[in-house]
C-alpha cells in the first residue's frame, strides 16, 4: 500500500523540499559548483529552519545509495523525483553532490549571502501569506468580482484569520525593506501570483505601501 502522510514526511519531507526548488530551474549542480536552485533552498532554510539542512542532506544520501526497486514502485512505497532532464542513471550521482554540497554547508558555515529571493520557489517559501492574497484575491477575475483593488484587499481582511493577515503586513514590510527597484517589484507581483497591475495611479512599491496600511487597518 502506498505510504502514508507521516510516513512520506519521515523518509522524504526535506528530500521533497530540495526537489521543490528546483522546479523551473535546472539541475546544473557539480562537485565545484552549487546551482541556483540549490543557492536559493539554502539560503532560505538555513534562514527559517537551519536544523533542516542536516536531515536533508541524510535523506538525499539514502535516497541516492538505495533508489526504490520494482516492488517499491508497485507498492507505491517511494517517493518519485520530479523531472530534472536527467537520466535514471544521472539522478542517483546527481542525488550524491546535492549531498555533498549540503554536508559542507552545515559542517564549513558555507551559507549564501543574503539577498532577495532569485527562483520562483524562493519567492513563495520566503513570502508564503503574500502569495496567498496575491494570488487569490488578484488573479484576472478581479474585474468579475471586485469593483477595485481596495475591495478585494477588504474582502481578503473580512475572510481571513487576523493572524495571517498579520502575517501577510510583515512579509510586505520585509518585501518593501529589500534592496528592489520598481522592475523588482513588478517581478515579485508577478512571481507570487498577481495578475493584474496596480490601481492607477500607483506603481507596483507604491501599491505595496499602501496595501501595509490597508491591511493594518491604519
Amino acid at each position: 500500500m502506498s505510504m502514508t502522510p507521516l510516513e512520506h514526511d519521515r523518509r522524504y519531507g526535506e528530500l521533497d523540499q530540495v526537489m521543490r526548488a528546483y522546479l523551473g530551474q535546472p539541475a546544473d549542480d557539480t562537485p565545484a559548483q552549487r546551482s541556483r536552485a540549490l543557492d536559493a533552498y539554502l539560503r532560505h532554510t538555513w534562514h527559517t529552519r537551519p536544523w533542516a539542512v542536516a536531515e536533508a542532506e541524510r535523506q538525499l544520501r539514502e535516497y541516492s545509495r538505495n533508489p526504490p526497486g520494482r516492488i517499491r514502485h508497485q507498492l507505491g512505497e517511494f517517493y518519485a523525483i520530479p523531472d530534472t532532464g536527467l537520466s535514471q542513471r544521472e539522478i542517483g550521482d546527481w542525488l550524491s553532490v546535492l549531498a555533498d554540497h549540503l554536508k559542507k554547508s552545515v559542517a564549513e558555515g558555507d551559507v549564501p549571502k543574503p539577498s532577495p529571493p532569485q527562483t520562483h520557489w524562493e519567492w513563495h517559501a520566503r513570502f508564503p501569506e503574500t502569495a496567498q492574497l496575491l494570488g487569490g484575491w488578484f488573479s484576472q477575475d478581479i474585474v468579475d468580482e471586485f469593483p477595485d483593488h481596495d475591495a478585494a484587499v477588504a474582502d481578503y481582511v473580512a475572510t481571513t484569520d487576523p493572524h495571517l493577515v498579520a502575517r501577510v503586513v510583515g512579509e510586505l514590510n520585509e518585501l518593501l525593506a529589500l534592496p528592489l527597484d520598481e522592475g523588482d517589484y513588478a517581478l515579485a507581483a508577478a512571481e507570487l501570483g498577481m495578475e493584474v497591475g496596480p490601481p492607477e495611479p500607483f506603481s507596483y512599491g507604491a501599491w505595496f505601501q499602501l496595501a501595509v496600511t490597508m491591511l493594518s487597518g491604519v
